[in-house]
């Protein structure tokens, strides 16, 4: 008998269905599979960021039309939180709101790691077969990771405010004008923006020793959270000096991206997000 396209709704009824049925299945496996084999840390140097770089751009220039389609939303995200920062009663928090921005950019990079993934075993790595990370048995895993993050991005706001707070004072400020000699030119402002680049450094810390390498870790096998995340701080604990320039990588590539109106993260940030892929590949064994 002819096949015929059949009713929408049903059609979406059982696209629903399907990855409802995988959700499930990947609440099943937050602790992981007792069998997998067990992490194991390689000892990392200089030479290993280097190499993820380089196998980061080619995966890039390989797949780019699909790699830009998945993350232009970081952008326009950006965008909009750029514009609710220029409100007045919103400006003090501006900086913080950019900058805490960049600890959810693991979760926006979950569709690079898999297109990487893909290539490296051959199989076919289109913006579509990204999508297919909803049927991988950790997606639980990683999308309770990805809520951890959020909930650091939103502890930092909380953060940022009290700073301001404890600073500045309460009141939102008249102008834009007004606002920067309260902060350039006050010793108030000074003492707001020491404390909030050390405590957003710690946070920024944090966020790196947990995500470094737990999200492609969750993609790649069947650990569990607990040791994704536990395997993320001991690659850290192992190769600090390491860990941290490839932290200064990612902060530098994001701030080269931010310019001009967020719009150059189009580029960098598939290349970041494909050289994390590359960097944990050398970091676990």
């Amino acid at each position: 008998m002819a096949r015929t396209i059949g009713n929408p709704l049903s059609w979406t009824a059982r696209i629903l269905g399907k990855s409802g049925s995988h959700l499930a299945a990947s609440a099943r496996e937050l602790g992981g599979d007792e069998t997998a084999r067990p992490p194991q840390v390689q000892t990392l140097s200089t030479d290993d960021i280097r190499a993820a770089l380089r196998a980061g751009w080619q995966d890039f220039m390989a797949s780019r039309s699909d790699v830009m389609f998945i993350v232009l939303i970081y952008p326009v995200v950006g965008l909009l939180l750029f514009g609710i920062g220029l409100r007045m009663e919103m400006l003090p928090l501006l900086f913080p709101l950019i900058s805490g921005f960049a600890l959810l950019g693991p979760v926006a990079a979950i569709g690079l790691y898999e297109i990487s993934r893909r290539r490296e075993a051959g199989e076919s790595a289109r913006w579509l077969d990204a999508l297919r990370v909803v049927e991988s048995p950790s997606f639980g895993a990683v999308l309770v990771l990805g809520l951890y993050l959020t909930a650091l991005f939103v502890v930092w706001m909380l953060a940022a405010a009290e700073i301001y707070g404890a600073t500045l004072g309460t009141a939102p400020p008249d102008s834009v004008s007004t606002f920067m000699r309260q902060v350039l030119g006050t010793g108030a402002g000074w003492a707001m923006i020491v404390i909030g680049c050390g405590v957003g450094a710690v946070f920024a810390l944090v966020a790196l020793a947990i995500s470094v390498v737990s999200f492609p870790l969750l993609l790649d096998r069947h650990v569990g959270l607990p040791v994704a995340i536990a395997t993320s701080i001991e690659v850290t604990r192992k190769n600090p000096r390491v860990v941290l320039g490839w932290g200064a990588v990612v902060v530098a590539g994001l701030v080269i991206g931010a310019l001009p109106m967020l719009l150059g993260l189009i580029i960098t940030l598939p290349v970041l997000g494909h050289a994390t892929w590359h960097f944990y590949r050398r970091a676990v064994k």
